[in-house]
């Protein structure tokens, strides 16, 4: 079969699509004949080095790539109960040195994967995996409940739309922080409130919402400039461990770690059939352009997920 790996690290030229054996479920695994794979910013961070040079991924000869993934189990291993030959479904590839969703086949613990959404072609459901779990997770960490105020910067991405989304279920009241031409799109979201990028964001904010919010979201990594939008006593969720900004004024201040939950990932495709979440693709490619994906990625300005198909 195809996969996708770096074997050096570097631009997207370093991409390779090799040819290796089409792996086996072992017990408790499903095998998964890929459909569509989303490419993901921590794609780019793996092939350029960069969570290896950061102590988050071992040096390895090869070094596979993709976490989300659509397609048709075609093999279960032994015990496995929840799926069935010639299910379609989504999943997550959370292990860093594990074999990779840009693939034509990934094999996969049957708790990572949930039945796919009928609703939505497979190349949108290849996109719900990693950025619906951390929506999720996200939301889930910022502990709050109807009636208060929560902050989500990169709000037209593909996290901070679905953290809008989830929040707007729960009553909770969000600001959307994104640039000037996405106000009507996070507006349709369900955001209450709109502030377009700027440096003085805690100042924009806080017109909105005296006092500051009672949590943030910050899915664009703005780090203390949304931290300091930020009441006392509030809670700030980071994405990216290195960029949490330090828990000033009683501030709690915790780091979100997506993981393959299959259960609430079955949660969120219901949603997205229910059509109360929104999915975005914004080109699909074939899996040997997966160097044209990353260049793409890499230069912004998308509005949806990039897919690879197989």
């Amino acid at each position: 079969m195809r996969a996708v790996a770096v074997r050096r690290f570097g631009g997207p030229e370093v991409l390779e699509v090799l040819d290796i054996p089409t792996p086996s479920a072992g017990p408790g695994q499903v095998r998964i004949r890929v459909a569509a794979a989303s490419v993901n910013r921590i794609d780019l961070s793996t092939r350029n080095g960069a969570l290896t040079k950061a102590g988050l991924l071992a040096p390895a000869g090869e070094v596979w790539l993709g976490w989300d993934v659509a397609g048709r189990i075609d093999q279960v291993g032994p015990g496995v109960t929840r799926f069935d030959v010639g299910a379609q479904v989504i999943g997550l590839r959370d292990v860093l040195s594990a074999a990779g969703a840009q693939a034509d086949h990934v094999v996969l613990d049957e708790a990572a994967v949930a039945p796919a959404p009928a609703r939505v072609s497979v190349e949108l459901a290849a996109t719900l995996p990693l950025i619906g779990l951390t929506a999720a997770r996200s939301l889930a960490l910022a502990g709050l409940h109807a009636g208060q105020t929560l902050l989500v910067t990169g709000a037209a991405g593909g996290v901070g739309g679905l953290v809008l989304e989830l929040a707007a279920m729960r009553g909770i009241r969000t600001l959307a922080v994104a640039g000037e031409r996405d106000e009507e799109p996070v507006r349709a979201l369900g955001a209450t409130w709109f502030v377009p990028r700027t440096d003085r964001l805690a100042e924009a904010v806080r017109r909105q919402v005296p006092g500051g919010v009672d949590a943030v979201v910050d899915a664009a990594v703005v780090g203390i400039a949304a931290h300091e939008a930020l009441r006392p006593a509030g809670t700030f969720v980071a994405l990216v461990a290195p960029f949490a900004p330090p828990p000033l004024r009683a501030t709690r201040v915790v780091v979100q770690e997506a993981y393959a939950d299959g259960a609430r990932l079955a949660e969120l495709a219901a949603l997205v059939d229910a059509g109360r979440l929104t999915l975005r693709v914004a080109d699909t490619l074939p899996l040997d352009q997966v160097a044209v994906a990353h260049e793409r990625l890499a230069a912004g300005g998308l509005r949806g997920r990039l897919v690879l198909t197989t």
